[in-house]
């Protein structure tokens, strides 16, 4: 399985450390610095992390070459991948829209988280798989078995699961060489100028904030991604649009619009929590209110997904309708507009 389409998000554990290099300290290059402070790592695993801007002095990213000086305030983050973890099977409820002997097609409700990980050992759709199904194929990551992609514990919608072996093998391609049909409904802040268009950036983690993703619009960090989107109805301060995916990254849509402005509608981790488009009237602060409480996640729906049956060939296509508490925010705008014109 490749890594590079980010299929399985890898819930990474960070270890920080922080030095401040004394008066005395001679130049000394960044890697041979760090070896002399780190116990139990290696020089490549450092290298590695300046390699991947995981390496700051004085608040600033640094490369190889750079040589520590007096007083220099030296940090860094070193990745640990996710260690396997005792699998439980749980009874928890699964919608299922389709199932044969390969695949097995959900509609993943809001709060699930799809594995096991850092934060959450049990509860995840992995626990409710192996509980209703047995054998399921191992991934070569831990905890994984039978995904090939995942949605993020708030959004909603179709994923498909690998049955066999074969499934597996053959679904993780079409994902890697971007032949999956993948669109999303999405409710976000602010009106389009156009009806449709692209955002081109590359994703990766934040600097700031490992815990979640960003931009990279030159392409110096980060994966390659590209999110369609095109506009489905106007309600003036927020819209409600249909993103296709030509990657699959991390939160990819959530930071795409984020980065041209248009934040999913009470999407906490990346700011669209808050009031970003409308009026300062107290009647509308109200009702913005009621749809976060209405709707307590990003407003972000895997809508649809297209794939070929790994062992018919037959293309396989499915759709499902928007969850309630997306449908009511969205009456409720559509309510707003009509009485405000």
């Amino acid at each position: 399985m490749e890594e590079e389409e980010d299929l399985i998000e890898e819930q990474e554990l960070f270890e920080h450390h922080k030095f401040t290099s004394d008066k005395g300290q001679e130049l000394l290059r960044i890697d041979k610095f760090l070896m002399a402070r780190i116990a139990n790592t290696t020089r490549n695993k450092i290298q590695n992390a300046v390699k991947e801007g995981h390496v700051f002095v004085n608040n600033k990213i640094v490369k190889a070459n750079y040589k520590v000086k007096p007083f220099d305030v030296v940090t860094l983050e070193l990745s640990y991948p996710p260690q396997e973890i005792e699998l439980i099977p749980e009874n928890i409820p699964l919608t299922i829209i389709y199932e044969d002997d390969e695949i097995l097609v959900i509609n993943k409700q809001a709060g699930l988280v799809v594995h096991p990980g850092y934060g959450n050992y049990t509860g995840t759709l992995v626990n409710g798989l192996i509980y209703h199904f047995e054998n399921l194929p191992q991934t070569d990551t831990p905890n994984r078995p039978g995904l090939v992609h995942r949605l993020d514990k708030n959004t909603t919608g179709i994923m498909v699961i690998a049955k066999t072996e074969q499934a597996l093998t053959h679904l993780g391609k079409q994902f890697f060489d971007r032949t999956i049909e993948r669109r999303y409904h999405a409710l976000v802040w602010g009106d389009f100028k156009e009806e449709e268009g692209s955002v081109v950036g590359n994703i990766g983690r934040s600097l700031k904030n490992r815990k979640v993703m960003q931009v990279f619009p030159e392409g110096e960090y980060g994966k390659y991604a590209v999110t369609n989107y095109k506009v489905l109805k106007r309600f003036g301060y927020v819209t409600l649009v249909e993103c296709k995916l030509e990657t699959g990254r991390t939160h990819q849509i959530r930071v795409h619009m984020k980065f041209i402005g248009h934040h999913l509608f009470n999407d906490n981790e990346y700011g669209g929590d808050k009031i970003l488009k409308g009026t300062t009237f107290t009647k509308y602060k109200q009702f913005i209110t009621n749809c976060f409480s209405l709707l307590p996640r990003q407003a972000l729906h895997a809508k649809s997904l297209g794939f070929e049956h790994p062992k018919t060939g037959k293309w396989m296509q499915f759709d499902s309708e928007l969850p309630e508490d997306m449908t009511t925010v969205i009456n409720k705008w559509k309510t707003y507009i009509i009485k405000r014109d």
